[in-house]
């Protein structure tokens, strides 16, 4: 399986922070924003990744995350010339993702909850199945965001409707930017027609699927956070969830270096060697901590 990070946008929400660097290269409290999209497809175990980036800020990504080696990962880098919806992605990235699944995640959002790993097990079956995973998070003001309309039933959560910023919303289940498709999703992607905004929408793409019948919907409820980090109230509350969870159990979430060590991907002596680097602040002293719990 393959994972994109869109990472794309002019962060003009974010202006004066972001006119000199893209906000997902800025700080989320101990780490940049780009390290907690790329700490969910790690947890969902993907190892090839491709970060799609404004042209003038790719440089400054690759500078930053390199290969990923260092994470026991394989980066890849494209560019997304204009901001032309969320759907080119998946045609940007049509050779790299080949004849395998992809998940995409859009690189201002934050995902914490216990639970996370296995709902992205629980999507990544669905891929295996030919079908595509949505995931609902309640807001209090869904005419911001892509909405999806749901059916609970006991037989399951389906879906319903999709629609982009509705000035009428059917639910208030706030469509995040997390996304899970079969393969074939670049050949979807290309059928998608632009929208009055001259964009190829995401809704758009997700509703060809519930129209086939292939659409599933993961509802994060209780115990799950979700943060679209784009404007500067997101950014500090974030940012103020992350120092409070961190300090009060003495650790580092959404860690790639972490994440890699414990899926195996890097081994003790890989992560020593990046907590000495790191070792000045806290992020870097807090990742020794799973080394000293093995010995």
């Amino acid at each position: 399986m393959k994972g994109i990070i869109l990472a794309g946008g002019s962060g003009t929400r974010l202006y004066p922070i972001t006119e000199g660097t893209s906000k997902q290269l800025i700080p989320v409290y101990d780490k940049p924003m780009i390290y907690y999209p790329l700490s969910v497809l790690m947890e969902a175990g993907i190892k090839d990744i491709l970060i799609i980036t404004t042209p003038e800020d790719n440089e400054n990504f690759k500078r930053s995350l390199g290969d990923g080696s260092q994470f026991g990962i394989n980066l890849n880098y494209a560019i997304q010339p204009s901001p032309d919806g969320l759907a080119q992605a998946f045609i940007i990235g049509e050779d790299f993702i080949g004849g395998d699944a992809c998940a995409m995640v859009l690189g201002d959002n934050i995902f914490y909850g216990s639970g996370l790993k296995g709902v992205l097990k629980e999507a990544i079956k669905n891929t295996s199945e030919n079908k595509a995973t949505i995931f609902g998070y309640q807001v209090k003001d869904p005419e911001r965001f892509g909405i999806m309309e749901i059916d609970e039933s006991e037989a399951g959560t389906y879906v319903v409707s999709v629609e982009e910023k509705p000035a009428n919303p059917k639910s208030d289940y706030a469509i995040t930017g997390l996304y899970f498709y079969p393969k074939g999703v670049s050949e979807m992607a290309k059928d998608v027609k632009p929208s009055d905004r001259g964009e190829l929408e995401i809704t758009t793409l997700n509703d060809m699927y519930l129209q086939m019948g292939d659409l599933r919907a993961c509802l994060l409820g209780d115990g799950y956070t979700w943060f679209d980090t784009g404007t500067f109230d997101s950014l500090l509350d974030a940012s103020n969830m992350i120092r409070t969870i961190e300090h009060n159990r003495d650790t580092v979430i959404c860690c790639p270096e972490i994440i890699a060590y414990n899926n195996g991907w890097i081994d003790s002596e890989k992560l020593e060697t990046r907590a000495k680097l790191l070792s000045k602040n806290s992020y870097g002293q807090r990742l020794s901590k799973p080394l000293r719990k093995r010995r």
